[in-house]
């Protein structure tokens, strides 16, 4: 098949061709998912130039001890995540691939993101491991306590974390839908929450309740890790793994991609970044698709999937 020029953000007619080929026949699939894949929903990242979140790097914003230390500040910047993301609506990408995990049993689609969007685009539960939890998880602290509440959509989770509003003009008939203050401007005043006021654990009493998801000196779930390993040594052959919107040079991330390499897979890279390879660089066979991966996703996929049409939001609906 003659190669035409593509438009910018569409897939070359040649490489559609030759990645649809290996699709339609692949029955072992993996996704690796990164923030990159929500970048289109108008979801801010962290992780990257500045990581700051108001003067506070974000990254040590995301550990057991600065929740310590002050877990209103914490509970503050992750209240303000998940108003961003349930602002946000999953794009065609994400329904792109819950479609697939619906149309191919052997496809699995582990997922680093904790914006909850691949859930909200109703992606079949028992074929997507969130890597590094969610933030509508939220668990007990306390130690002793177990208690864990999946997908809980509040917002805010308590009415103390309600973003503050711009009340400046009360004269208008728009005070009642006063303009949001963006908390994530240092010069945007940052009211301070005492513990008294913090979610509490409904089951121990004691605890602070804590988001689902996995900070930096922690470890990943077990039991998802588990789920993982065995689809993993369920079969010899593994055909094709796509890294959508990461880099995917960090373990286990980049882990997984060598694993499916040495299991025969294909690699095909989803990226707005051609510097951003996998850990073991590209191989002769593999595709590099640059661009949007809620334009090129579902593109790729539509020998399968078909037209993306319907995109109903879960939260809708919690």
């Amino acid at each position: 098949m003659a190669t035409s020029a593509a438009r910018p953000g569409t897939v070359p007619p040649k490489d559609l061709e030759s990645f649809q080929a290996h699709l339609n026949k692949s029955t072992r699939i993996l996704a690796l998912l990164g923030a990159g894949l929500s970048a289109s929903s108008g979801l801010p990242t962290f992780r990257g130039a500045g990581g700051l979140w108001r003067t506070h790097d974000a990254v040590q914003l995301a550990t057991p001890e600065a929740f310590g230390r002050d877990p209103g500040l914490v509970w503050q910047f992750y209240n303000y995540r998940r108003h961003m993301a349930l602002q946000a609506k999953p794009n065609p990408a994400h329904y792109a691939l819950a479609d697939l995990a619906r149309k191919k049993d052997g496809f699995l689609t582990l997922s680093q993101n904790v914006d909850g969007l691949s859930p909200r685009a109703s992606h079949p539960e028992d074929k997507l491991k969130l890597l590094h939890g969610s933030l509508y998880d939220v668990k007990c602290s306390d130690f002793f306590c177990n208690y864990f509440e999946k997908n809980n959509y509040t917002d805010p989770i308590v009415p103390a974390l309600a973003i503050p509003t711009d009340d400046s003009d009360p004269t208008t008939t728009e005070a009642i839908k006063a303009r949001e203050l963006d908390i994530s401007d240092e010069n945007i005043a940052l009211p301070e929450i005492d513990y008294n006021h913090l979610p509490k654990c409904p089951t121990c009493k004691r605890g602070l309740l804590r988001p689902g998801v996995v900070w930096f000196g922690e470890m990943l779930p077990k039991d998802v890790l588990s789920d993982i390993d065995e689809w993993l040594t369920e079969s010899d052959k593994i055909d094709l793994i796509m890294v959508i919107g990461t880099s995917a040079k960090v373990y286990p991330a980049a882990g997984y991609v060598d694993l499916a390499r040495a299991k025969g897979a294909r690699v095909a890279v989803i990226n707005m970044d051609k510097k951003d390879q996998p850990a073991s660089g590209m191989y002769k066979r593999d595709w590099f698709f640059e661009g949007d991966a809620a334009t090129i996703v579902p593109e790729l996929l539509k020998s399968v999937v078909g037209e993306i049409t319907e995109m109903p939001d879960a939260a809708g609906t919690a």
